[in-house]
């Protein structure tokens, strides 16, 4: 069996990726209680560590000769959404786990952000990490993925970065996209919305026929949960879909208007199964599906990864 630790694990979207693709986990850093709590409330055997990684990176040794170190690091240094401070911003902890990567020696890292670390301001920045990393002993690639060629009903494009230890490194192949395009939100969301009885639910499903914007988990400093900003509002508003708000329940029958999402219904359409409960109140729950990496997306990954490590150990006991 394949081991991984991972940093920032958020609400377990990266984790169910990589526990779909063979991976157990060792153990799983992150500072959001809420998240914690969904985290042990799906799997009660998984252990995780209610921290800091800048705190745990000080025994990151304990966990040396792991398969892969994964993360999701945080966003807003290079999200176009913020300023844009890279290296300067105080959220940027790519030093840090740098410093686990030196201390524990995994044989392959996988690091999810935003599209946002691909831009022109940050070459310099990411060259400089390919350095540190190739100093290190490991190979590094990053490619642009979006969510829908892997059957995720949204348009979610995402930076995955991946480096392999240099004797591995020739075995890594990224996934390629499926060759069926996602469901539509109708689709995808159709027995959710007809599940209070809603009378309009069929007719709404066959208008909502494109995939789904980029979820927004949005901002701890500002109040409830909504789909995103007024462009953001404006585009679920083609698909017939109120982002003001996100709704406790599914419409009732005799609902007008355009329905709100709910939190069971985002998280369906991050690509979570539907018995993967997120737990605390509506906003709570709603920002931890809007932060998450789509499952699939890190299982079509991590799966790449696992048969570059599998292809390895083979070779090596052939030899």
């Amino acid at each position: 069996m394949l081991t991984s630790v991972e940093l920032c694990a958020g609400a377990g979207g990266q984790a169910l990726g990589l526990e779909r693709a063979g991976f157990a986990h060792t153990a799983l850093v992150e500072i959001d209680k809420h998240c914690c709590n969904t985290l042990r409330h799906n799997r009660p055997e998984w252990n995780v560590l209610e921290e800091d990684m800048r705190i745990f990176k000080e025994r990151a040794s304990e966990y040396r000769g792991m398969d892969l170190l994964a993360g999701g690091l945080p966003c807003p240094p290079f999200s176009v959404a913020g300023k844009q401070l890279g290296e300067q911003d105080e959220r940027n902890l790519f030093n840090d786990a740098l410093d686990i990567v030196a201390d524990a020696r995994p044989r392959a890292v996988m690091i999810e952000n935003v599209r946002g670390f691909l831009d022109a301001v940050f070459h310099d920045y990411r060259e400089k990490l390919k350095t540190q990393l190739d100093k290190l002993g490991y190979k590094t690639d990053w490619r642009l993925l979006n969510a829908s060629d892997y059957g995720v009903p949204q348009l979610r494009p995402r930076v995955v970065i991946v480096a392999m230890q240099k004797e591995r490194a020739d075995f890594f192949d990224w996934p390629d996209p499926q060759p069926h395009n996602p469901p539509t939100v109708g689709e995808t969301l159709r027995d959710l919305m007809a599940a209070g009885g809603w009378r309009g639910a069929d007719d709404w499903a066959a208008k909502a026929d494109e995939i789904a914007p980029t979820i927004v988990g949005g901002s701890k400093k500002h109040g409830g949960p909504d789909l995103g900003p007024t462009r953001a509002r404006a585009a679920w508003a083609t698909l017939g879909v109120e982002g003001r708000t996100i709704a406790p329940e599914a419409p009732d029958a005799l609902h007008q208007g355009m329905p709100r999402l709910t939190v069971p219904m985002v998280a369906r359409i991050q690509g979570f199964p539907d018995d993967w409960h997120f737990t605390g109140a509506k906003t709570n729950a709603y920002r931890q599906v809007g932060n998450a990496f789509p499952p699939p997306v890190a299982q079509a990954v991590s799966t790449q990864i696992a048969k570059a490590l599998r292809k390895r150990v083979l070779r090596a006991v052939a030899g």
